[in-house]
């Protein structure tokens, strides 16, 4: 198994370089799986029935919903906890305390150590497309597989803004303070 990536030479139009042609990553390949779908595949794996599943599916779904606007971080089986949270502007004085200071509202995602795990060991494989759509070079991962750790400040300090968020994406940025 691995995670496909695409770079694409674009002529960059904005930033440090523009008017230059760079390789710009960005995920390949991925779909978005219909809850049917998951759920017979749930269904077929635990030998449950796909009626019982769909019923457990939608009440643990109205769980975790429920918990988590009560300010809870809830467990999602197999993969972490997600809470929600804010970014918000920091004032000095507490009569300026509004909720015209939250800039952002979030769901925060941390995955179990079993999935960070799972994700390091992924070989992630390239293929590189010219500006004309011709595939040129492609690459297998040979990196450490660092898990970026946005909660403990682990970033990518190196992202120069070139980038494309849909590899880098980071639920962390914006404002200047996060609560959550």
């Amino acid at each position: 198994m691995s995670i496909k990536i695409k770079a694409v030479e674009r002529l960059l139009k904005v930033g440090a370089h523009a008017g230059e042609y760079r390789y710009m990553l960005q995920a390949d390949l991925y779909n978005k799986l219909s809850q049917s779908k998951e759920i017979q595949e749930a269904a077929l794996r635990s030998g449950i029935s796909k009626g019982s599943m769909s019923a457990a599916w939608d009440a643990i779904g109205e769980v975790i919903k429920a918990w988590a606007t009560e300010g809870h971080s809830v467990a999602i089986p197999g993969l972490g906890t997600m809470r929600f949270g804010v970014n918000a502007q920091s004032v000095a004085d507490v009569n300026a305390v509004s909720s015209s200071l939250i800039t952002t509202r979030k769901v925060i995602f941390t995955p179990s150590m079993d999935i960070k795990q799972e994700l390091k060991n992924t070989a992630i494989n390239i293929t590189c497309y010219d500006r004309n759509g011709d595939v040129v070079k492609q690459v297998t991962s040979t990196d450490d597989g660092t898990i970026e750790e946005p909660e403990n400040g682990n970033t990518d300090p190196d992202n120069d803004g070139g980038g494309s968020d849909p590899v880098n994406t980071n639920p962390e940025t914006g404002g200047d303070g996060g609560i959550g």
